[in-house]
Order: structure tokens, then C-alpha cells, then sequence
């Protein structure tokens, strides 16, 4: 009799045994089982003949819901080993690893694709009769060329024009099934492949030779240097040879120009995954991906998991990005999980960035990764100028100094773009009573909310908790309440006044909700309608603005003194990053600092020395301090509505791990926020100088762990390789 080993979707870290019906599905295939009054989805992992169970107890499988695995060989040893690695229920991992159609037991054949199309009734309607309805006018004017994917022209013309469409019975659906079976290999094309400078050419070869082996390659090059030309010619062979190419980028708002300039150089499609599809469309993607109908596959964090039929090339963009790291649930880190991909697939992994991770650089500078380096902007633009401005006993306007808004001006009348930087959405991080110093705070967290005048509301940026605007204080009844600090609503509507004649744009996640919203605010940039560009991270990421001559940040004192270890090294990439904005064509860039610590040896390495120098040092000063890379650590998390429960449970994971060899323990200690949405948060952290000692010490007691009497009580969970201490 055969035993089913079955992955479910269950927080316990093991296996479930089932038995087979009369067919015996194939290991990676799903399955539907009876879970104590419940039905679940689960995915066979092995089977055998024995089980520690009695056989007479165990259960049979309800459904076998696939002919054929939905999981391979190698995509099953990756979910093993992070299950393994991060300590993870195995069931969860395999749920994180499939599209979220397929974690629903629909079919993991291709279905159809919703379309809007014009009815009969629409084809007879004058467009002029729509002229006061002009996103009506323009999507059935579109619509009128082409069939629109619903979710398409939903993000495009919105949902009220849609529906108003659809009522009139203008428009109506369609579904289409997908006929993407044409072989992308035979359409494969290269045009417009510009003359690589020597530093490419070394970069392109050095990656090419190793093409049919497992290599880690860290491309190293400055911003503007042509990164992506490099990627753009080491991908050709491979798709020549048939194989197919994956492409990680850090977040949404960097997939339209990639996707756009991959599908100009070749000619084919390109599948693209990110949170903005819908749950089939991503399960479109997925699954041409996995019949090898898809040549490049380009996505965010979790397309690190999709299929591929013939594997050739993996490439992880601005891999020192934080949003590589999943901070809940599965707390993997996608590029180490495409190292270990890779090295699965006996293929090649590029890591690209101008400003690498401390962990990547130490990789490339001991040879674990071969390092290639890119010191020249490509074409003629030359490497921005930095400088830092000492804003100490200065007024300033809408937190800028004059001699800032002079510089600013300057560059206007040249006929540039200027780029502003603060981290800081909203109007103002706070809302103070100027009679008795009252601060409007979240009692749920203990932060100050902050003020959005265009929603007119207080915000708390934490837990997501709003209310109105008070017209008095709550304390002393005083009408008199101040915004205290700037944030981007306060910077655009200053700069607005101040240069009247010139058009600004806030990009922040406030106005560029919506994926579509935020291509065609790059698109505006890019078309030169806007002049003044004000922005939090959202702009720092890779884009490239020919136009931007001076960036200015406006606040960096906060970064440089903050309790996390990792703080100077984030600010210096975002510094490095932010600089690399300005000066990318013809016309030569400068960055400016606004700071009241001038002399700060941080800025005055990264001004005078450069990325490269600060980040040597930094290691260093890591070793020095038993610090990641050259320890490993894991954070264990707690919160509860009491402070002492959540740090008697971590005290009691302290003792736990205090009998461990070769691992000590730093806390229990508070949080860096100690308190959100009404729960206390305290920490312990587990390090360890070798990797194998806190991985042994882990896989030993975490089964005790979830036995510790308040295990239940508090909600807590594990972090392996911590990235955030917040």
C-alpha cells in the first residue's frame, strides 16, 4: 500500500501521510484531503511504503487535482531547502512557491482570458456623444483597435469608466483562450546592439564563458555605467541557444522600462510577474513560463520561484535592495535563494548593483563570487558632483535653504530637471499644539500621526490608523496647531509657489498608487512636462531621467545616528543611488546634502571617497564588531497586548538556546518600535561565527520552541538572517 507524504498548508514543520486512491499521483502533484473538518489543498512531496503512523488510522487523499507535477526535481529540492534553511513549515513554503489560482485547487492548464470588446450597440456610437466622459471616450475609443485585458483597461481608464460602458451596454466580455504557442525561438531577434565599451566587453565574456556551469558573478559598476547593456548582451547567446532567462528587479515601478527595452533589443514577449496582475494572469505567466513559451521572464521578489523548461541565465537587478527580503511569513531572501537556484540548475547568476550589499561585496572580494567591475558611465556622461551644505543656523523654506533654492533655480533656467529627495510622505511627520507643545499620537503605536492635508486627514504610517484633521487641541482646547517638520505634500505645494512657472511632479506611494499611474508619471518625466521632481525611495530605484542635472536630499541627519547597525549602509547606498540620478546624458550633475553634521565621517568618506572606500571600511568595522558577514545571526520576535509576556516567552527561548554550542544570545531587549497596533514588541537575537553551529542549534530546539508555556499566548516567529530590526 503506498503512503502519501503530503506538503500542507499547516504552521507545523513535517509532513502529513495519506493514502493513495486506486491512481497513485505523481510526486509534486496536488492533491485535496480531509484536514479535521476541513478540506485542504496539498502537494504530494513523497511516497512510500511505511509510516510511522498505523496504517488503519491513516486517512485517504479525496481528489488527485493534477496529471502531472506541477512541482520538478529542482523546484522541489528548493522549497526543501528553505524549509530547512529558514525553519519554515514546508507546507507554507510550497504554498509561497505557487500562484495563488493554484493554492486554490483551480486547473493548472491554461484557461481562458477575460477581455473587453465593443458590442454591437458600441460599434454604432459616435464617440463625440462621450465628449463629457473623456476616460469613457477613451477607452471605447481604444477599444475600438484592439480587444483590452479587463485588468488592463481597468488600471488604464479605471473601473467607473469600465462600468459606466458596460451598463450602457456599449462594451461587453469576451474570453479568449491563449494562443502564445508560437515558438519565440524562431521570432528571436537583436536590433540597434550598441558597441560595448572595455569594461562591458570584459563583462559580457567573462559571463559568457561561463554559460553551461553553475558561476556568481557581482557586476559592480556605477550608476550609469550600463549595467543593463550588460545584461542585455550576455542574454543574447543564451536565448539563441533556446534557454531562457529570469530577471529579478526590486520593485513594480522598475518593470515597464525593463520589460520595454528587453522586448525593443529582441523582438519576443516577455513575461512579467509582479502584485499589480491578476491572480490568472499570473498563472498565465507561470505556466508558459514552465512549457518554455516565455524566453525572459522578468518580476519581482517572488518570480524567483516560477518554472522554467530550459533554464539558461538568472540576473538579480539592484540585488542590495531591501524589498528582496520578505519580512513576514516566509522571511526568505530572494537573492540568496537565486544563488541556491542556480546553483541547482548548473547555470550562471549575475548580481547587479552600483552600491553592493556588505554581504555580496565580501562574497566577491574572498572569490566565493567572480567580481566584474564597471568604473565609466557609458556613452559621454560624466560621474555627478557631490557636496554637502550645512543647513546649521540657516532659515529654511519648506525645509530647504535659500542657497538651495538659488542652486535650484539655476538649474531651471539652464533648462534641466531637478530631482528632491526626502523620505518623508505627507505634509508633516507631525501635528504639534503651539500653546501647550500637545502632539496628536496613534495610541496604538505611541508615534505621532502624520498630517495629509490634500486627503485632510492624520495618518499613523505604522498600523494604517486615521482620523480628521482636530480644529482644536484636545489638551487645551487651543485653535492654534502647527505642522511641525516638511513631508512631500509640504515640498510640492512650497515649491508650487515659489517657482510658479515651472511644472512639478510628487511621486510618492500616496499619488502613485496603481502600477499604471506610476508609468505614466515616469513617462511625463521622461517627456520633460514636469521640471521639479519631488520623491521618496520610489524615485531613487534605477530609473533613468537624462534631463535631472541637480539632486538635492533634504534630510539625512535622521540615518546617521540610528541604533541599527545596517543604517549607515542603507543611507550610503541610498546617498550613491540617489547621485546616480543626475548626470546620466550630456549635461553634467551634482548632488547636494542638506545636513546639520557637515563633518560627519560617513558623508564626508562617501563624498570624497566614494562607495567603494566606505563600504571597505565598513567591513572592517564589522569584523571588528562580530558583525554580519563575518557572524550569522537570527532574530526571534515576539509582541503581545503585554510587555511582560512577550519578553518572559523570549526569556524562556533565551534558556532554551543557552545550552547551545557555539551560539550566544543578545536580549530579550525591546523593538526599535516597541510599540504597534496596540502590541508590545521585544527581540532576541541568536548569533553565531559559523553558519552550521546556529543552523544545528535551530533545527534543535525549535520544536521546543512552539511547546514554551506562552507559545500560545504571544505571536512570535523567527528571522534567519535578519535584515530589519525595526
Amino acid at each position: 500500500m503506498s503512503i502519501l507524504r503530503i506538503a500542507l498548508p499547516i504552521p507545523k514543520r513535517q509532513l502529513f501521510d495519506y493514502l493513495a486512491l486506486d491512481v497513485i499521483p505523481k510526486v509534486g502533484c496536488r492533491v485535496r484531503v480531509s484536514f479535521g473538518p476541513r478540506k485542504l489543498i496539498g502537494v504530494v512531496w513523497e511516497v512510500g511504503e511505511d509510516s510511522t503512523w498505523e496504517v488503519s488510522k491513516l486517512k485517504a487523499i479525496q481528489e488527485v487535482i493534477d496529471d502531472k507535477p506541477i512541482f520538478d526535481a529542482t523546484q522541489r529540492k528548493l522549497c526543501s531547502w528553505l524549509a530547512q534553511y529558514y525553519k519554515h513549515p514546508i507546507g507554507d513554503v510550497v504554498q509561497s512557491a505557487m500562484p495563488v489560482a493554484l493554492r486554490k485547487g483551480e486547473s493548472s492548464l491554461p484557461k481562458a482570458i477575460e477581455y473587453w470588446t465593443v458590442s454591437e450597440t458600441g460599434k454604432t456610437v459616435e464617440l463625440s456623444s462621450l465628449s463629457r466622459a473623456p476616460k469613457q471616450q477613451a477607452l471605447l475609443s481604444a477599444l475600438q483597435t484592439e480587444d483590452i485585458l479587463k485588468s488592463k483597461a481597468k488600471e488604464q481608464f479605471g473601473a467607473a469608466a469600465t462600468k459606466a460602458l458596460f451598463d450602457k451596454e456599449f462594451i461587453t466580455v469576451i474570453a479568449k483562450q491563449s494562443t502564445n504557442e508560437t515558438n519565440w525561438r524562431q521570432n528571436l531577434i537583436v536590433q540597434d546592439k550598441p558597441v560595448a565599451n572595455v569594461e562591458q566587453a570584459l563583462a559580457i565574456s567573462s559571463i559568457e564563458a561561463k554559460l553551461a556551469e553553475f558561476a556568481c558573478f557581482l557586476l559592480d559598476g556605477i550608476t550609469g555605467s550600463g549595467k543593463t547593456e550588460v545584461y542585455l548582451q550576455a542574454i543574447e547567446p543564451v536565448l539563441k541557444q533556446g534557454k531562457q532567462v529570469l530577471i529579478l528587479v526590486p520593485e513594480i515601478g522598475l518593470t515597464p522600462q525593463t520589460v520595454n527595452r528587453f522586448k525593443y533589443r529582441f523582438g519576443i514577449d516577455v513575461g512579467v510577474l509582479h502584485s499589480g496582475l491578476t491572480n490568472n494572469e499570473r498563472l498565465q505567466v507561470w505556466q508558459k513560463s514552465a512549457k518554455g513559451q516565455l524566453g525572459i521572464i522578468i518580476g519581482t521578489r517572488s518570480a524567483i520561484f516560477t518554472p522554467m523548461l530550459a533554464p539558461g541565465l538568472l540576473i538579480v537587478d539592484e540585488e542590495h535592495d531591501a524589498s528582496y527580503k520578505q519580512q513576514d511569513g516566509l522571511r526568505y531572501h530572494a537573492r540568496d535563494l537565486a544563488v541556491v537556484r542556480a546553483h541547482a540548475e548548473k547555470i550562471p547568476l549575475v548580481l547587479g548593483t552600483a552600491t553592493p550589499a556588505l554581504e555580496t561585496l565580501n562574497n566577491a572580494l574572498t572569490g566565493k563570487y567572480l567580481y566584474l567591475k564597471l568604473h565609466e558611465r557609458a556613452g559621454n556622461a560624466s560621474v555627478a558632483t557631490q557636496h554637502v551644505f550645512d543647513i546649521r543656523q540657516q532659515p529654511l523654506k519648506f525645509g530647504i535653504a535659500q542657497g538651495m533654492l538659488d542652486r535650484i533655480k539655476l538649474h531651471l533656467e539652464q533648462g534641466s530637471q531637478v530631482m528632491l529627495f526626502i523620505n518623508r510622505r505627507g505634509y508633516a511627520p507631525a501635528l504639534v499644539c503651539h500653546q501647550c507643545g500637545f502632539v496628536e499620537q496613534c495610541l496604538r503605536c505611541d508615534k505621532p500621526f502624520t498630517l495629509h492635508n490634500q486627503l485632510y486627514k492624520l495618518q499613523c504610517h505604522h498600523c494604517g490608523n486615521a482620523k480628521g484633521i482636530p480644529k482644536s487641541c484636545q489638551q487645551c482646547q487651543s485653535t492654534e496647531l502647527t505642522a511641525m517638520g516638511v513631508g512631500t505634500e509640504q515640498l510640492e505645494q512650497g515649491l508650487s509657489q515659489y517657482f510658479p512657472e515651472y511644472s512639478n511632479i510628487r511621486i510618492d506611494s500616496d499619488s502613485a498608487r496603481g502600477k499604471s499611474k506610476l508609468d505614466r508619471m515616469l513617462s511625463s518625466i521622461n517627456n520633460n512636462e514636469h521640471q521639479i521632481l519631488i520623491g521618496t525611495q520610489i524615485l531613487s530605484k534605477g530609473h533613468h531621467f537624462p534631463n535631472v542635472t541637480l539632486v538635492l536630499i533634504l534630510d539625512v541627519d535622521g540615518a546617521l545616528f540610528s541604533a541599527d547597525y545596517r543604517a549607515a549602509e542603507n543611507l550610503a547606498q541610498l546617498i550613491t543611488q540617489l547621485a546616480g540620478r543626475a548626470g546620466r546624458a550630456e549635461k553634467p550633475g551634482e548632488m547636494w546634502l542638506q545636513t546639520h553634521d557637515p563633518g560627519h565621517p560617513l558623508l564626508q568618506d562617501l563624498i570624497n571617497n566614494g562607495y567603494a572606500h566606505f563600504a571597505k571600511y565598513a567591513l572592517l568595522e564589522r569584523q571588528h564588531a562580530n558583525l554580519p558577514p563575518f557572524t550569522y545571526q537570527a532574530l526571534f520576535k515576539a509582541q503581545a497586548l503585554s510587555a511582560q509576556d512577550a519578553h518572559m516567552f523570549l526569556q524562556n527561548v533565551s534558556q532554551l538556546f543557552s545550552h547551545a554550542a557555539g551560539v550566544s544570545c543578545i536580549g530579550p531587549i525591546p523593538a526599535l518600535m516597541e510599540k504597534r497596533q496596540g502590541q508590545y514588541r521585544m527581540q532576541l537575537l541568536l548569533q553565531s561565527s559559523q553558519r552550521s553551529s546556529l543552523q544545528r542549534a535551530l533545527g534543535h530546539y525549535i520544536n521546543q520552541v512552539e511547546t514554551l508555556f506562552l507559545a500560545n499566548k504571544v505571536r512570535w516567529s523567527l528571522d534567519i538572517d535578519p535584515q530589519d530590526f525595526s
